[in-house]
Formats: C-alpha cells, sequence, structure tokens
C-alpha cells in the first residue's frame, strides 16, 4: 500500500487510526509499515490532543 495521506484534524485522525487498528492491523507499528506513514508522526499528533497509544488495547486512549 502506498503513502496516503492522513487527516488533518486530530479528532478524525485518531478515529482514523483507531478504526484501522480495530479492522485491519494487529498493532500500530504494522499499521504505519504497511501504510508507509511515519508512527512518531502521529503519536506526536495525538499526544498533543491528549491520546496515548495502549499497545494492550491496540489502540488511542
Amino acid at each position: 500500500m502506498a503513502a496516503i495521506a492522513l487527516p488533518k484534524d486530530p479528532m478524525i485522525l485518531l478515529s482514523y487510526i483507531n478504526t484501522m487498528l480495530r479492522d485491519n492491523y494487529s498493532n500500530l507499528q504494522v499499521l504505519c509499515d504497511d501504510m508507509e506513514i511515519s508512527k512518531e508522526d502521529i503519536c506526536t499528533t495525538l499526544y498533543a490532543v491528549g491520546f496515548a497509544y495502549d499497545k494492550a488495547l491496540n489502540k488511542f486512549i
């Protein structure tokens, strides 16, 4: 899969990433590798609005 343009709005990004994790990916690293997107950028953006990735739950909370 080629790199895609992610939503700019952090809340829409949160919903998008969590949906992809729930429906298609076993963890965040696999999602990022497959979609050719930066794990650091996603984590930084979502952390700035109060969310962090939880490995055990495989979602941002």
